[in-house]
């Protein structure tokens, strides 16, 4: 099974997306199931990951009933207020909903320190018993910082979304990749390839500069810990989805076929228990 395990659905509203700045304006319009449905058939993906693009329970409450209508969603990462000292009964109320996998919080808008905050780990320390994952959100330069985070919880599963967000568009691998390699140590964590693109040049970036930030995650995570993912519809201020499908198919060609599916979908399927 192929899993796309990192795209978005939005109802675009100019407040609510004001993160989408006139660089992006391509993509300042709605994005729905029926949207993306048909830009996976055009190269066999069997199923897909939706991930928070709001800070709302609203927005995890739309993303479980697009799953519950779409068969070909497999799974939601969601948001929940994860400092709130109710969080345990705001868990408790998603413990029907079997398609939420993993939660996400936009740490990449967060000031220095706040992953080291009391609040957010105890909020961390609640999602064991719900089964859920969480997914990482950050900046290259969030990487220390998270590494102290992660290992407070040795036994939380973690998936850090778009290689953590290296300074693609100057060509900058290190300290990335040393912190990179750091972080891979920890056996919990798995890492999304995905959003690089949007890292570069959206409009003049070319896929050698993404080359040394491939081969650094194969080498740290392995197959068995990568996952691949499209970051559908962010992608498209850069590339079309099937052109970042063939692009990653291209970086991986040289895996044996077991390799390959693991990035595919078999590290999906068992991160997020699909």
């Amino acid at each position: 099974m192929i899993i796309d395990s990192h795209h978005h659905f939005w109802n675009y509203d100019p407040v609510e997306f004001d993160w989408i700045d006139e660089s992006m304006r391509s993509i300042r319009r709605s994005f729905l199931p029926y949207d993306l449905e048909e830009q996976i058939s055009t190269v066999g993906i069997d199923g897909v990951i939706s991930v928070q693009a709001r800070q709302t329970l609203e927005e995890t409450d739309f993303l479980l009933q697009q799953a519950q209508t779409n068969d070909f969603i497999k799974g939601v990462v969601g948001w929940v207020p994860l400092t709130d000292k109710n969080i345990n009964e705001l868990l408790e109320r998603y413990s029907d909903a079997p398609e939420l996998k993993s939660v996400r919080h936009v740490l990449q808008g967060e000031s220095s320190g706040f992953l080291d905050g009391k609040a957010f780990n105890h909020g961390i320390n609640s999602l064991k018993a719900y089964d859920l994952a969480y997914d990482i959100l950050i900046f290259e330069h969030q990487l220390e910082e998270t590494i102290r985070f992660v290992d407070r919880h040795p036994s939380q599963v973690f998936v850090l979304n778009h290689i953590a967000k290296p300074k693609i568009k100057t060509d900058l691998v290190e300290p990335w990749k040393q912190n990179i390699i750091d972080l891979s140590k920890r056996e919990n964590v798995t890492c999304k390839i995905s959003g690089m693109v949007t890292e570069a040049d959206f409009h003049h970036w070319k896929e050698q500069q993404l080359n040394p930030y491939i081969d650094t995650v194969l080498e740290a995570f392995g197959s068995n810990r990568l996952m691949f993912g499209s970051d559908w519809p962010v992608c498209l201020v850069a590339c079309n989805y099937k052109q970042w499908y063939d692009l990653i198919r291209k970086f991986i060609q040289t895996l044996s076929s077991t390799e390959q599916a693991d990035i595919m979908g078999n590290t999906a399927i068992k991160t997020y228990k699909i």
